[in-house]
């Protein structure tokens, strides 16, 4: 089930995303909040969640490191939003 994430969340981890500035202090269910925001779809496997969206090649999956995404797959969402020009939709 989706969680209400407030838009205010979703924005600051959007901007924190981006801004490749904290990658390792990103809260997966927030990371999770905002892919779905953006018109992905989730599903899951085990401990991975997969998401994909039509237009965009890449399957981005996250796995939980605690409360936290883990750092690298921040990056690869970070790539995909930059690549797709996702920050706007």
């Amino acid at each position: 089930m989706l969680a209400f994430v407030p838009l205010v969340r979703r924005e600051k981890t959007l901007d924190q995303v981006l801004s490749g500035r904290s990658d390792a202090n990103i809260r997966f269910d927030d990371l999770r909040a905002l892919l779905l925001a953006f018109g992905f779809s989730e599903r899951i496997r085990g401990s991975h969640h997969m998401f994909v969206k039509n237009g965009i090649e890449e399957q981005i999956n996250l796995q939980r490191d605690g409360a936290k995404a883990k750092s690298y797959q921040v990056r690869q969402v970070r790539a995909a939003f930059l690549q797709y020009d996702l920050s706007e939709s």
